[in-house]
C-alpha cells in the first residue's frame, strides 16, 4: 500500500493537538476528548509505546508504512473502526461516528453522512461496524 505523505502529514496535524510537531500522550487524550471519548492515561501511554522515541512526522510515516505494508484492506477497515469502538462492542455510537466523519481527515458532507446512514447496518443508535465492513468490502449486508 502506498502511504501519501500529504495525508499522513494531515493526520499528524489532526492528532498533534498542541501543534509542537510531536504526538504525545496528552495529544492523544485531547484528540479522544474532542471526539467525545474519555480515555485514561494508561490507554494513551500504551498507544505511544509503538515508537522508540518521540512520535514526529517521520516516525509516524515509518510506523504507518510498516503497518500497511502487509495488511489487507479488510484489516485496515477493522482497525480504523476499532479506534472508535473503545469498549469493543462491535458498535460505534452514531453521534461519535458522525463527529469523526465530519471532523477528521477527508470530511464528509451532510449529504454524504445521510447517504452513508441509509445503508449502514445499525444496532439501535449505533453503527454495527463489523457488518458495515462486510458491506463495504463485499457489497452485501451480512447478519452475524
Amino acid at each position: 500500500a502506498v502511504v501519501s505523505t500529504q495525508s499522513t502529514g494531515a493526520a499528524i496535524t489532526i492528532i498533534d493537538q498542541d501543534r509542537d510537531g510531536f504526538i504525545s500522550e496528552k495529544d492523544l487524550k485531547d484528540k479522544w476528548a474532542s471526539l467525545g471519548i474519555v480515555q485514561d492515561d494508561k490507554f494513551c501511554a500504551e498507544m505511544t509505546k509503538v515508537s522508540h522515541g518521540q512520535i514526529n512526522f517521520t516516525a509516524f510515516l515509518t510506523f504507518l508504512g510498516e503497518k500497511l505494508a502487509d495488511t489487507d484492506p479488510e484489516d485496515v477497515l477493522h482497525y480504523a473502526f476499532a479506534c472508535f469502538d473503545v469498549h469493543n462492542t462491535g458498535a460505534i455510537n452514531q453521534k461519535i461516528y458522525t463527529n469523526a466523519l465530519t471532523q477528521l481527515g477527508d470530511r464528509f458532507s451532510k449529504e454524504e453522512i445521510s447517504q452513508m446512514y441509509e445503508v449502514a447496518p445499525m444496532k439501535g443508535d449505533n453503527v454495527d461496524w463489523n457488518r458495515f465492513i462486510k458491506l463495504i468490502k463485499y457489497g452485501g449486508d451480512f447478519e452475524e
